[in-house]
């Protein structure tokens, strides 16, 4: 039995709320159980400079914590005058995740900015981070489509994320934090809605695993991520 009483592929509940804050052209609240991330998607006209001239739009994200979002407080990376190796390294794989997701050339030369701020963490932030930034991505681009900005969709297929792991011995889906903190192994896994995959974080942390674990975790990750597609879908409704 899962601390949470959870089955081994059960994952937490899971609600988005949309148009969560009044100025952005994309927002959203995103809860996996106890974890929660407002997600939100800003679109600017222009590109950066590396990107001029080709035609093609620019999607970047930003990823933060705030200052008592864990059990602890801890200081602003403002404060410390720098973002911290993990920071950095997620807020990457958010924009790698959002820019296989949209076709860039019907974007035009315009730029969305997602910004990810974990308001509370119980495990699993950066997979919930993605999650709620595809919807509101979405929310963005009928924003942008609607204001004429662009004329196409340029949304090639939604993407979710979830994280998997071995917690006593046993594969499970979507960890909480007494679980990330004490899995024999860690992973994180991004796909798309057609079921092809983006990004695979695997890390054992106390022990390794085989590969028919592995193949179990994966085998969870499709399955929630498939249950967690439904749920963006329902919210985009």
């Amino acid at each position: 039995m899962r601390p949470s009483g959870r089955t081994a592929s059960q994952i937490r509940p899971l609600t988005f709320t949309r148009q969560f804050t009044a100025h952005a052209e994309g927002s959203v609240l995103v809860e996996f159980g106890n974890t929660k991330v407002i997600c939100t998607a800003s679109v600017v006209e222009g590109v950066p400079r590396f990107m001029k001239g080709q035609g093609k739009g620019w999607i970047t994200a930003e990823y933060g914590m705030l200052p008592r979002a864990t059990h602890t407080r801890n200081d602003r990376e403002a404060a410390r005058g720098k973002q911290g190796g993990r920071t950095m390294e997620i807020q990457r794989l958010i924009g790698r995740a959002l820019r296989t997701a949209v076709n860039l050339k019907l974007l035009g030369e315009n730029t969305i900015t997602i910004d990810c701020d974990v308001i509370q963490a119980d495990g699993g932030t950066r997979t919930a981070s993605i999650t709620g930034a595809c919807v509101a991505l979405v929310d963005a681009l009928n924003f942008m489509r609607a204001k004429g900005t662009i004329k196409t969709n340029p949304l090639n297929f939604m993407v979710a994320a979830v994280s998997v792991g071995i917690y006593k011995g046993t594969a499970v889906a979507d960890l909480d934090y007494i679980e990330d903190s004490n899995a024999d192994t860690d992973m994180n896994i991004v796909m798309t809605e057609t079921g092809k995959v983006i990004e695979i974080q695997g890390t054992a942390e106390e022990a390794p695993f085989s590969f028919e674990e592995m193949q179990q975790m994966f085998d969870l990750g499709k399955h929630a991520i498939r249950e967690i597609v439904d749920e963006q879908k329902r919210a985009l409704a």
